[in-house]
């Protein structure tokens, strides 16, 4: 008797990314490391800064633990200076860390606090973070375990842009540090993501994003025997490459949308 096996289920095919709004004037991009942005979206940000907004970076942690042939106290000042190096090549001058430990960053009300209250005080319209879900990959599947860091941030990110708009959550910002509540965030965007909704255009930001990850060189160096000029290029035109097919062919930056 002949085995019956039931079908795969087709693969639905994926939808037009739409583009990313663009009536905001102000953004905030919350990250767990150094490059973590530089890897995720540094083209969009270099045209968003060139048509005059403004966009400010914050860490949670130093990326210390990034480098196993560099002790922390000796790396977290290095990796520092290439994350403020590397965010002036997309044109942020303002780059903040939160200074908890790279690799045991856990979600919870103090990561929340923390975030609500840079919302509160930077007043975004837009924030951007990075894939918070359990794995990398297609949206058809497969994929790479996330970090934790990545994961308690990103979570952190979503719950901290409502946070920050009631003022009966976190009270002792608005009553210690006079953080009045923000409830402007109208959208809060994950790179990254393997469901993206929307993208931007990376074509006018992709070299200076090449530049910018490119200012990583300490943390590079160690991560691949790659020119980092050459793997540097690969990963990121490769990646907007990729995109391109559900964006009119353009090469963009993903981007899972959450409106709020």
């Amino acid at each position: 008797m002949t085995e019956q096996r039931d079908q795969p289920e087709p693969l639905q095919p994926l939808q037009p990314l739409q583009p990313m709004p663009t009536d905001w004037q102000r953004a905030l991009a919350v990250v767990a490391h150094p490059d973590d942005l530089e890897y995720g979206c540094a083209a969009a940000v270099a045209d968003w800064t060139d048509g005059g907004r403004e966009v400010v970076y914050l860490l949670a942690t130093r990326g210390e633990a990034g480098i196993d042939t560099l002790a922390p106290a000796d790396c977290a000042p290095l990796r520092e200076a290439e994350q403020r190096a590397s965010a002036a090549v997309v044109g942020v001058s303002e780059v903040e860390f939160l200074d908890y430990r790279d690799g045991v960053v856990e979600y919870g009300l103090g990561l929340r606090r923390d975030i609500a209250a840079a919302i509160r005080r930077h007043r975004p319209e837009l924030v951007v973070t990075l894939n918070h879900r359990d794995t990398w990959g297609g949206a058809q599947g497969g994929g790479f375990w996330n970090t934790p860091d990545h994961k308690a941030v990103g979570r952190a990110v979503l719950d901290a842009a409502g946070d920050a708009g009631n003022r009966w959550i976190f009270p002792e910002l608005l009553t210690e540090q006079g953080l009045e509540p923000w409830n402007g965030v109208r959208w809060v965007a994950v790179a990254g993501s393997s469901t993206p909704t929307h993208a931007a255009d990376a074509g006018p930001g992709l070299e200076r994003s090449i530049a910018s990850l490119l200012e990583h060189k300490a943390y590079i160096e160690v991560l691949t025997d790659q020119d980092p000029a050459e793997y540097v290029r690969t990963f990121l035109t490769g990646n907007a490459q990729q995109a391109a097919a559900r964006f009119g062919g353009r090469p963009a930056v993903p981007f899972e949308v959450f409106p709020r």
